[in-house]
C-alpha cells in the first residue's frame, strides 16, 4: 500500500482489506465482461444488471476499502508502487507463468503470458519516465 494513512489499522485488518480489494477489483472486471457477453447475445437488460453491479464493486466497495487502507499516496509514492508491481509482473510473474505453461504444453497461454510481460514492461517504463519528471522538479 502506497500511503501511510493506514497506520492506525491492525495488520490483519490491512491484509483483509487487501484481499477484499482484490476480490472487488476482480468482480468489477468480471462483471464488465459478463455485461459485454450479455449485450452480444441480445440480453441488454442482463447486461445493465452486470454493469450496475460492476460499478458498485468499483466505485463503492473498492474505493471505500482503498480509502480506509490508504492505498493511494502522493504521485511519487503511487508511481514507485506501480513500478514495483509492473517490474515484478514483467520480470518474474509472467515469465514464470509462460515457462510453466510451455512445459505443460499450453502454447497459447505461454504466448499470452509472454505478450503480457512485454506490456507490463512498457507500463513500468512509462511510470519510470513519469517518476523521473517528478523527481527532476524537486
Amino acid at each position: 500500500m502506497a500511503a501511510s494513512s493506514h497506520e492506525h489499522l491492525h495488520a490483519a485488518t490491512l491484509k483483509n482489506l487487501s484481499t477484499a480489494m482484490h476480490g472487488e477489483a476482480y468482480a468489477h472486471a468480471k462483471y464488465l465482461l459478463y455485461a459485454e457477453a450479455a449485450r452480444k447475445s441480445g440480453h441488454a437488460e442482463l447486461a445493465d444488471v452486470f454493469t450496475r453491479a460492476a460499478k458498485t464493486e468499483r466505485t463503492e466497495h473498492f474505493a471505500e476499502e482503498a480509502a480506509l487502507a490508504g492505498l493511494a499516496g502522493s504521485n511519487a509514492e503511487n508511481l514507485r508502487d506501480a513500478i514495483a508491481g509492473e517490474s515484478y509482473e514483467a520480470k518474474t510473474m509472467y515469465p514464470s507463468f509462460a515457462e510453466e505453461a510451455a512445459k505443460a504444453g499450453d502454447a497459447k497461454a505461454a504466448k499470452l503470458f509472454r505478450e503480457i510481460a512485454a506490456d507490463e514492461a512498457h507500463h513500468r517504463d512509462a511510470f519510470q519516465a513519469e517518476l523521473k519528471k517528478i523527481d527532476s522538479h524537486r
